[in-house]
């Protein structure tokens, strides 16, 4: 008889320092979808875990009963009353009873308004319904701040091994795999953690180079031993001010397993040894500009990426202080983006491509982190709903939406405007607009990492900076209070 199982999608990276809090509306700009409509846009040939999970499903011919997807932008703590909204399908269809497995697409680093571990608080709803035995299956982000409590509450917890993301549906079909052995009762799954004293991990588990690639080799190594049947390397995310943020490694293992444990610890303390070896060079705007500014033609062009204003890490994305730096540089046959001011980009629709305009732009949320609103005059390119699809790695397939958007020409660099944030992680960003960045000077962008996979094939070269806004690395700018202390790097005794 096939295995009756029951999924859910709610996800979101919570940065607490943000003064945005994260309600139900944010969730439904980005992405709120019942089970039906969810399957219908989020599997086929998308890049996502639930796409994996229906690959698996059909091979097993699972009767799966997929309740919501929901996922808002990485923004300041999630209300309440939202995370009872997203629960409710869940726990209304985990009570109906008779299922033989659950499968949770999370993300690792939510926190709720009442509850610092959110991930942990949506698993004890749950197992208050169906009980401490149903086999649980956890897809997560590798920027998950993961508790022992999670560890607790799923047997199986799997992260992506990848940064940038380009093996989310992988990861939603080797965790279904796991879900489907553990229903047949040919493995016994727990889950191992360890854990260590720092913010995040030294590169915020960038895996394309550095020391992240020989961490994810042993890895690997680990799982082919009898009884290792998945480790997950967790950079974390700092932008958490809570007990349990921190770079993790987890083991999912057989119950009973001797050497498990040893395993996640061996590769915790290789993360906390090597928790100085930085491998960006972080510039500030005006390094950048000047840079920009003498950057030649025909190399490809000067990828620029703001590390501090992403909004795919919570920032505001409406830091002015790189675009005041480049405009003031005249740094020309360039775009920027993306700008997410939502009066402009409305204010604008009422324009017409072509009009010249002026207006005061950005630095509205928060002029201390990256600066105030700048004065620009500028011609108008592009209007519109801002709907692209992906076509990269990360994004391939997947519909998103800027809401009201704008393009504006100003001394040469067209900044893409918009309502809704999301971080930069595909061409289509740029060129659903008119913008064509391979055939440009100069890119610059509001992302950490995450863009490289689609920008560094066409980058003659990639740098970053700090702009100061809420994602800076200078951390002591923040003002922790929750986490332990002594914490790296906080604190210079560690």
């Amino acid at each position: 008889m096939a295995n009756r199982v029951l999924t859910a999608e709610i996800s979101h990276e919570t940065n607490t320092f943000s003064i945005r809090p994260t309600d139900l509306q944010d969730f439904k700009d980005r992405c709120f979808l019942d089970g039906p409509a969810a399957i219908a846009q989020r599997g086929g040939d998308a890049n996502t875990e639930l796409a994996g999970v229906l690959d698996i499903g059909r091979i097993y011919d699972w009767e799966i009963t997929h309740t919501i997807s929901a996922s808002a932008g990485p923004g300041g703590r999630v209300t309440d009353a939202a995370l009872d909204v997203l629960c409710a399908p869940l726990l209304s269809a985990a009570a109906q009873g008779g299922w033989d497995g659950i499968f949770l697409i999370l993300h690792g680093a939510m926190v709720v308004a009442s509850y610092d571990d959110g991930e942990a608080e949506i698993l004890r709803r749950l197992r208050a319904v169906v009980g401490p035995d149903l086999p649980i299956a956890v897809t997560l982000d590798p920027h998950a701040n993961v508790s022992a409590a999670m560890c607790d509450l799923a047997q199986i917890l799997v992260s992506f091994t990848t940064y940038p993301h380009v093996d989310i549906r992988t990861t939603g079909q080797r965790t279904a795999e796991l879900l489907q052995q553990t229903m047949a009762g040919d493995i016994h799954p727990i889950t191992l953690r360890a854990h260590r004293p720092m913010l995040e991990e030294a590169n915020g588990g960038r895996t394309d180079i550095g020391p992240m690639v020989a961490r994810h080799a042993m890895a690997r190594q680990f799982e082919t031993q009898e009884g290792i049947f998945a480790v997950s390397i967790n950079g974390a995310f700092p932008n958490a001010d809570i007990a349990i943020v921190g770079p993790t490694v987890l083991v999912t293992a057989e119950a009973g397993h001797d050497g498990a444990q040893a395993m996640a610890e061996t590769i915790a303390d290789d993360i906390w040894e090597r928790r100085a070896e930085a491998l960006n060079t972080y510039l500030s705007v005006g390094q950048a500009a000047e840079m920009a500014a003498a950057w030649k033609t025909g190399a490809g062009p000067l990828v620029i990426a703001d590390y501090a204003d992403n909004p795919g890490a919570g920032a505001y994305g409406d830091s002015t202080a790189l675009l005041s730096a480049l405009l003031a540089a005249d740094v020309g046959e360039a775009c920027f983006g993306p700008m997410i001011d939502p009066k402009i980009a409305h204010q604008l629709q009422s324009e017409t491509v072509g009009n010249r305009v002026t207006l005061d732009l950005g630095g509205k949320t928060a002029p201390e982190f990256g600066g105030g609103p700048i004065k620009v005059t500028g011609t108008v390119q592009w209007l519109g709903e801002g709907v692209f699809i992906g076509s990269g790695p990360i994004l391939g397939g997947q519909r998103r939406s800027y809401g009201d958007t704008a393009v504006l020409r100003v001394q040469g660099i067209d900044i893409l405007i918009v309502s809704i944030a999301h971080q930069i992680l595909d061409l289509q960003q740029f060129e659903t607009f008119g913008i064509e960045p391979q055939n440009l000077r100069v890119v610059a962008l509001k992302s950490m990492q995450h863009f490289r996979a689609a920008f560094a094939p066409i980058a003659g070269r990639i740098i970053v900076c700090d702009s100061g806004a809420l994602c800076t690395l200078d951390y002591a700018t923040l003002g922790y209070r929750a986490v332990p202390r002594p914490m790296h790097p906080l604190d210079v005794s560690v």
